[in-house]
């Protein structure tokens, strides 16, 4: 199958020189520059700024200040009802349904293993066999801080280096195995489902991945952190946050949860809203 010019474009650029070249602009200060950058955002995507926590520019020290910028509070209610499993991010629905065995849809004609995605990780890999699935797209115009779909109890992380292609639709319409060749951030949780995984992707220009916990992961190499001090999110609570924009996938066991039948390829998310219910 031929690819698209600016995803061949991908397979040759730097592209890790230019995620840094961007996350450096993006961290600077200069108060010309950033507002130049965010005014840009705002037109160029049709960014919401009447949801933002504060609508003034010069609240906003860089671009990566108002690209993770928090919502007005209470603007993304969870949804009511102990049995519900809500959005973990603002975004598009990439791909939904259910696990085949250990293949997980990426696009149409394209497939890839839990184990793959996290990391080689087999044993933790057979935790979601046969389980449920949901990948979100994060646009450039979108809420960019992830949220708990369910509370749970942090017991690992793993970082797992990687390539850093975009992970928009034309990408994964073309470059196999996509979510497990980038850059991403393994966080499993214990729940009163079982086992959950909430995977951070990180993708061409996505500076940094941060927690709301510390994390000691080196970069570039592959490494798992367990805690056993006890951090619990409650669902809704904010877990981390995108320095420009990416992708979350979830990943639940095996005859524990159902998505909303309204739920597809393309649907718009909020955090907060309901998209499942427990079994």
């Amino acid at each position: 199958m031929s690819k698209p010019l600016n995803v061949l474009v991908q397979y040759c650029c730097p592209q890790r020189t230019l995620t840094h070249f961007v996350g450096w602009l993006a961290a600077c200060r200069w108060k010309w520059f950033k507002n130049w950058a965010i005014k840009r955002l705002i037109r160029k995507y049709q960014v919401n700024l009447s949801e933002a926590a504060s609508e003034n520019l010069d609240d906003y020290p860089n671009f990566n200040s108002f690209f993770t910028r928090q919502l007005k509070a209470g603007l993304r209610p969870v949804a009511a009802g102990i049995n519900k499993l809500s959005s973990p991010a603002d975004g598009c629905i990439s791909q939904i349904g259910k696990i085949n065995k250990n293949s997980i849809l990426q696009a149409k004609n394209f497939n890839y293993t839990i184990a793959s995605l996290l990391g080689g990780a087999e044993t933790t890999a057979q935790l979601f066999e046969n389980g449920t699935f949901a990948t979100i797209y994060l646009a450039p115009k979108d809420y960019h801080r992830v949220h708990m779909p369910i509370t749970g109890k942090l017991r690992e992380t793993t970082f797992i280096p990687g390539q850093l292609f975009s992970v928009n639709q034309v990408t994964a319409h073309s470059v196999p195995n996509l979510f497990s060749r980038n850059e991403r951030l393994v966080c499993l949780f214990d729940t009163i489902i079982g086992p959950v995984a909430v995977i951070l992707v990180g993708a061409m220009l996505v500076s940094s991945i941060e927690t709301v916990w510390p994390m000691q992961h080196p970069k570039h190499k592959m490494t798992t952190e367990s805690y056993s001090d006890g951090i619990v999110l409650e669902r809704g609570a904010e877990l981390g946050l995108f320095k420009m924009g990416s992708t979350v996938i979830v990943l639940f066991p095996a005859d524990k949860m159902v998505w909303l039948d309204a739920l597809q390829e393309n649907s718009l998310v909020k955090v907060g809203e309901e998209i499942g219910q427990m079994l």
